[in-house]
């Protein structure tokens, strides 16, 4: 087993070895591109992200800056958006679903080092990330390795998450618990108890 094979299994790897190294030059020149991109220019910004993401929907945007190790592990669904300075740090799978919004100043890190120093010196390892369906990230949170968050909930700004999130809930904090169930009578509010004055919202 190479070291990129031993990479997306979850154990101990060397990530200077067997082109690792080379694939995450590689993603620093598209992220590079992306990043001093025409502002103005939407299509050509999703068309550099489109190369060097692993699998997308045909309707996504990533507002630059943009940061990722190597781009081909991350998976986005249908209607994705990412607000400024998401960092992804893709050692391992990422997997997001459709819809999802994401922040500005998130951090998404699937990759972590042992504990003690004689062990950090050479390998590191990595576990996969996935984020459910219609999730809200809110600004500033840290999604730690191996974290899944179920579908429909808010993870709310700051939080650091840690462990698994489930679904529809709203959950926040360092680290990130769960505040309470999302239940239909959210569907009125646009913030706290604050109702919609307009009709089309459902």
């Amino acid at each position: 087993m190479n070291q990129k094979e031993r990479m997306l299994s979850g154990l101990p790897y060397d990530s200077f070895q067997d082109g690792l190294f080379e694939d995450r030059i590689r993603a620093k020149i598209l992220c590079k591109k992306i990043n001093e991109a025409d502002g103005y220019d939407p299509d050509e910004i999703t068309k550099l992200v489109g190369e060097l993401l692993g699998k997308h929907k045909e309707h996504f945007f990533i507002e630059p800056p943009f940061r990722c190790d190597y781009g081909y592990n991350i998976e986005v669904g249908e209607g994705f958006y990412a607000n400024y300075n998401l960092s992804v740090l893709d050692c391992a799978k990422v997997t997001i679903g459709d819809r999802v919004l994401i922040g500005p100043n998130v951090c998404i890190t699937t990759a972590g080092h042992p504990i003690h120093p004689l062990s950090r010196k050479k390998y590191e390892y990595a576990f996969p990330i996935t984020i459910g369906d219609d999730v809200w990230i809110g600004a500033n949170v840290v999604i730690n390795p191996g974290v899944t968050i179920g579908a429909g909930s808010v993870i709310g700004s700051g939080s650091v998450v840690t462990k698994d999130i489930p679904a529809g809930v709203v959950a926040v904090g360092n680290p990130c618990r769960v505040l309470r169930a999302i239940t239909d009578e959210d569907i009125d509010c646009y913030y706290k108890d604050r109702k919609f004055d307009v009709d089309d919202y459902r």
